[in-house]
């Protein structure tokens, strides 16, 4: 192409942004979890007696695992069970990154690329919305609540059904970390059985491929990719997912972004539109 050509196709202008239009999205979003939570999550299914149906969809993504030769979670977290300050560590971790790391993403490529802004803001929001429907249609009981006695776990149901216990840990509960499931705020305000598909591998995989547009450091870079990895791991070791689960946010995500660039190319030519008139 000629740099005629190139002249006369010049970038993507920056959009008019608002912050508080952001904030307001960001409302709305956890306005949706929360109807989410309180309608399918597992303290309504646990009230109605009904963790079964978490149990099993647990079982039947187990099976699958299994079917294929990767049902390796318990033997990862039995491995580094030993080391109490490693699993702290990434209980603090699971606690605090999956936030904090894509909110500052957010911020930052709100600040310094907003000509990419609105298509990777519409995937991120896309990506949590079917994550949403997908927790509503086919909760999942976590790893960590299989063998539980709690109000949320599973051990009743392997004990009427003469399931061997699968000897999973819960390491909130047992290592500790900033906060626990089984605290009263936090049993009401989360989804424990918000497990399939998983928003932290999700969420980290757009943050590695966002901030890959936002740096050109080497070591930035590397931590960018190393993140979603270490996500992964957290995930499993902490026993709050199956490794499936992440396969089944990468999935999610990678429909967001097809539907948050559709969006995209649909805004900017109503805009185009618009103008010409």
């Amino acid at each position: 192409m000629s740099a005629e050509v190139q002249q006369t196709s010049p970038a993507k202008a920056a959009p008019r942004l608002y912050w508080w239009k952001e904030v307001l999205l960001i409302g709305v979003f956890y306005g949706l979890y929360t109807f989410s939570r309180n309608r399918f999550g597992s303290a309504r299914l646990s009230d109605l007696g009904k963790p079964s149906q978490a149990f099993d969809n647990a079982r039947q993504l187990i099976r699958i695992e299994d079917a294929i030769g990767l049902f390796h979670e318990q033997a990862i977290q039995q491995f580094f069970l030993g080391a109490r300050w490693f699993i702290r560590f990434w209980n603090v971790f699971y606690g605090t990154a999956h936030f904090v790391v894509t909110i500052g993403v957010f911020v930052w490529m709100y600040r310094k690329k907003r000509h990419i802004f609105t298509k990777w803001r519409n995937c991120i929001l896309a990506t949590t919305a079917l994550a949403l429907i997908g927790f509503s249609l086919y909760p999942v009981m976590p790893p960590r609540l299989l063998d539980s006695t709690s109000h949320y776990g599973g051990a009743q149901i392997m004990q009427e059904r003469g399931i061997e216990p699968y000897e999973f840990v819960d390491t909130l509960e047992e290592v500790g970390g900033l906060w626990s499931f089984d605290s009263g705020t936090m049993s009401k305000l989360s989804n424990q059985y918000a497990a399939m598909p998983s928003l932290h591998c999700a969420w980290s995989t757009w943050c590695a491929l966002v901030g890959w547009r936002l740096t050109r450091r080497r070591w930035a870079r590397a931590l960018l990719v190393a993140y979603p990895f270490a996500t992964l791991f957290c995930i499993v070791v902490t026993g709050n997912h199956y490794w499936i689960d992440g396969l089944g946010g990468l999935l999610t995500l990678g429909v967001g972004y097809l539907i948050g660039h559709y969006f995209d190319v649909w805004n900017d030519a109503r805009i185009a539109r618009r103008a010409a008139q």
